[in-house]
């Protein structure tokens, strides 16, 4: 604890998932904290509510629904304690379906075994090549995880004995790993399999980390991995109970939460955290300031002369959303049920299709994309993620009806044209797309809610709308994320922590970065006693 004659131990700028877990664990071992939230509630990415003023009863989360990355690392709402406030969660059975234009479809399983069979239904070839290529993403997820889960300015000894084993272990695929590494998730789908169908839903899955076309990408198959072993889960009762049990488990802990409070100044003086200051003009004093938010938008907080120029200007040209694409996030409610009856009828196993997170994109439609948005322009056929968040919990929307989570993740950042001129367009361009797939949208329309890029950084206070801080690239990793000389332990300023989705291990809803600066203040402040 520190004897300082100041209001709080640590102050944490960001009240979403990751400030909120830094938050947690500083309680944990009493530390007085304080978390600022710049929003009317806590949450930030993590949040949901009924946002669609036609239809009051439907639930929107308006940024992150899956929670794929927790389940990564599931140690977090246990070692808090968050069942015991509020928070509980559902595997989906089956987590993703490819959908192709022709009516076929292809379940990506947890179970890689059933995985092989849906593949099998189009190439014996391809079924056999994707159980080999998932001895590769096994190696790299052996080696990833043990790193993900720990803080890499540490030494850490143990975890890098594990990836010694698993190297030596796998040699003889240590080829392949580099090829998936340094090569692109495209190239890796073509080099593997040859069913249209299959290259496609390759393409569809890993587009959703970035883009498919960039050497290095190859790490997107680390998605691939993680559904095959941890599967999907959703928050039941929706994003925002995550985000309120760590709160109420914060406030347990002794730790004090204000929403609707703009940081506007992370003082330092000669190097050292003394505070922040709000908009309102109100401060609060700490010797230490772990920033939740954008690394960019942090370090651009701090006192001016505080930080190196040199810094500010390298994380400011950190690479967000920087080959020109986006995500749109167009949430729909109806008055009735979507259905999905021509690929269920095709398939005719009774596997209810609702349920999943369902991918809808060719190949060349994914290449399309992201070569279109390099151009400014909207796709001329995106590829489109939808889910129907009341079909595995029904109590998301009334009775009878649905809320419907539209997601094409590769849209223009800036088109030539505007998003304010482009918005209805393009979300009416999505919904038309749609219903050569599903059933019962057209003419179902309560009410919509569309997000662009400029959207989200507005009202996240992110770059470019890049929703996970900083691309996801394998020189965006570790000590590098966000960028050389700010993934340490340390700042040029004793006392400032970064702590979100911008550093290590990164995006997605988690809580780890938030864990790992939350160590960090806390052995600065033992030094500091």
């Amino acid at each position: 604890m520190n004897n300082k004659n100041t209001d709080f131990d640590v102050i944490v700028v960001g009240g979403g998932s990751n400030g909120l877990s830094a938050g947690c664990y500083l309680g944990l071992e009493g530390k007085r904290v304080l978390v600022l939230e710049a929003l009317d509630k806590v949450g930030g990415m993590a949040s949901s509510g009924y946002l669609i003023p036609e239809a009051p009863e439907h639930l929107v989360h308006p940024c992150a629904l899956d929670m794929m990355s927790m389940r990564v690392h599931s140690h977090v709402p246990e070692e808090l304690g968050l069942a015991d406030h509020g928070f509980d969660s559902i595997e989906l059975s089956p987590g993703y379906v490819y959908l192709h234009p022709d009516g076929s479809s292809l379940i990506f399983w947890r179970d890689r075994q059933k995985t092989a069979d849906e593949i099998r239904r189009f190439s014996h070839k391809d079924a056999a090549a994707f159980l080999e290529f998932m001895d590769v993403i096994d190696m790299f997820m052996d080696i990833a995880l043990p790193m993900m889960r720990v803080d890499p300015a540490r030494f850490n000894l143990t975890s890098k004995l594990k990836v010694l084993g698993v190297a030596l272990k796998n040699r003889r695929l240590k080829p392949e790993l580099m090829a998936l590494m340094t090569g692109s998730a495209h190239q890796a789908a073509k080099e593997r399999f040859e069913h249209p169908v299959t290259v496609s839903a390759m393409c569809a899955l890993t587009g959703l980390a970035g883009d498919i076309r960039a050497d290095g990408g190859g790490i997107y198959y680390a998605l691939l991995g993680f559904l095959h072993r941890f599967g999907v889960g959703r928050v039941r009762g929706g994003m925002q109970q995550l985000s309120n049990a760590m709160c109420s488990r914060l406030e347990e802990l002794g730790g004090k939460v204000i929403t609707s409070a703009t940081v506007t100044e992370i003082i330092s003086s000669q190097g050292k955290i003394e505070g922040v200051r709000l908009a309102d003009g109100r401060t609060f004093t700490a010797p230490a300031v772990i920033a939740g938010c954008h690394p960019k938008v942090a370090l651009e907080m701090v006192t001016p002369g505080e930080m190196p120029a040199h810094l500010l200007t390298r994380v400011a040209m950190a690479p967000a959303n920087a080959k020109g694409s986006g995500p749109l996030k167009v949430d729909v409610a109806l008055d009735g049920l979507l259905s999905v009856p021509r690929y269920e009828a095709i398939r005719g196993d009774g596997i209810d299709l609702r349920k999943t997170v369902m991918l809808i994109g060719t190949e060349d439609a994914v290449l399309e994309s992201f070569a279109a948005c390099e151009r400014g322009e909207v796709p001329r056929y995106p590829y489109i993620t939808l889910a129907v968040p009341s079909a595995a919990d029904p109590a998301q929307a009334p009775a009878g009806q649905d809320i419907v989570y539209v997601y094409p993740p590769v849209m223009p950042v800036n088109p030539r044209a505007g998003w304010d001129a482009l918005r209805e367009t393009v979300a009416d361009q999505v919904l038309r797309q749609l219903a050569d797939y599903v059933d019962g949208i057209d003419g179902h329309v309560i009410g919509r809610r569309i997000e662009a890029a400029p959207d989200f950084t507005e009202r996240l206070n992110t770059v470019n709308g890049c929703v996970v801080h900083i691309d996801t690239t394998t020189m965006r990793s570790s000590t590098m994320r966000p960028a050389y000389g700010l993934g340490g332990d340390t700042l040029p300023v004793s006392g400032l922590y970064l702590g979100s989705a911008g550093s290590h291990p990164g995006g997605g809803v988690n809580g780890m970065a938030g864990k790992l600066a939350a160590k960090r203040a806390s052995k600065f402040l033992s030094n500091n006693s």
